[in-house]
């Protein structure tokens, strides 16, 4: 796994975003990564897709303290972020599910 889990990560947002602009032109998820969180002082990296149309967001986050693992949940922009965070091993994380979840939640 490399040190830095953010890059591939990231790598794979942006595939599967060009995946979903291609299969679902209505969708066009705004992507933003952002190290806010770790220029605070949280051993976190964020990665937010938000869907203007439906105004809903999946949080992705990296977290120092859990390495390995991927901190994800689905909210709307209003609540903009919750205390309830799934977990998945990031070994498990792909272009592939990303395209899903982008499709299934933001359709």
């Amino acid at each position: 796994m490399p040190t830095d889990p953010l890059q591939p990560l990231a790598d794979m947002v942006s595939e599967a975003h060009t995946r979903i602009q291609t299969a679902h032109a209505h969708i066009n998820p705004v992507i933003e990564v952002r190290r806010s969180m770790r220029d605070g002082g949280i051993p976190a990296d964020v990665v937010t897709l938000d869907c203007l149309r439906t105004r809903r967001r999946i949080t992705l986050i990296l977290h120092d303290e859990q390495p390995g693992f991927l901190l994800y949940q689905f909210v709307t922009l209003q609540d903009e972020v919750s205390t309830e965070f799934k977990q998945m091993a990031l070994s498990g994380v792909s272009t592939d599910l990303l395209f899903d979840w982008m499709q299934d939640y933001f359709a």
